[in-house]
């Protein structure tokens, strides 16, 4: 290569790595500006979580929702019950009977039924995955028959959000109770709705 070209070449790849540098420096910049500009990271909420004496026939892996109590139980053995406190369905929005946990999801989509977008039209069509979603870290999917229901067991960003009647139909806990939740339930496990 004659000498005139490898300056060429060298200054080219010189300036080609500064302009690489250039544009990192300023992608960095720009992430840092739009974390910045987020809301704080939602808190993961206390454990509102209890082993707690239960009498039941069901079997151990078994969920039972209580809803006037406003709580899960989680069957471990007999006689014997993981209690997690929760929000249930508001007036008109209620439920009972025999399900299953169809699928579970870690930091879920929520894709509002078109029912809800009906009542509430400013609803996003969809909310993508992650810390700011209204379904929170996990959720568990409800089935009959092997069809969706719609409803869901799943945790929450706001933790003053569990305990009263609030949702839609779902069930909530806080994120932090939903995660232990998560990791003791299997899908096809049995759930009681009363």
């Amino acid at each position: 290569m004659p000498l005139a070209s490898h300056r060429f070449a060298h200054g080219f790849t010189g300036a080609c790595m500064m302009g690489l540098a250039l544009a990192s420096a300023c992608d960095i910049a720009e992430a840092r500006s739009a974390l910045l500009d987020r809301p704080p990271l939602p808190a993961m909420g206390p454990s509102l979580r209890k082993t707690v004496a239960f009498a039941t026939s069901e079997q151990a892996g078994t969920i039972i929702i209580r809803k006037d109590e406003k709580a899960l139980y989680l069957v471990t053995s007999q006689g014997q019950a993981l209690r997690y406190q929760i929000s249930v369905g508001r007036d008109g929005f209620g439920w009972t009977g025999t399900v299953k946990v169809g699928a579970k999801t870690e930091w879920p989509e929520w894709r509002p039924p078109k029912e809800m977008r009906a009542r509430q039209p400013e609803l996003p069509a969809m909310v993508p995955a992650g810390p700011y979603n209204p379904l929170g870290a996990r959720a568990l999917y409800l089935s009959r028959d092997g069809r969706d229901t719609l409803y869901r067991i799943h945790g929450t960003n706001d933790p003053k959000g569990v305990g009263f009647d609030g949702t839609s139909g779902c069930f909530r806990l806080t994120n932090t109770d939903v995660i232990d939740l998560f990791k003791r339930v299997a899908v096809g496990a049995k759930v009681v709705v009363e």
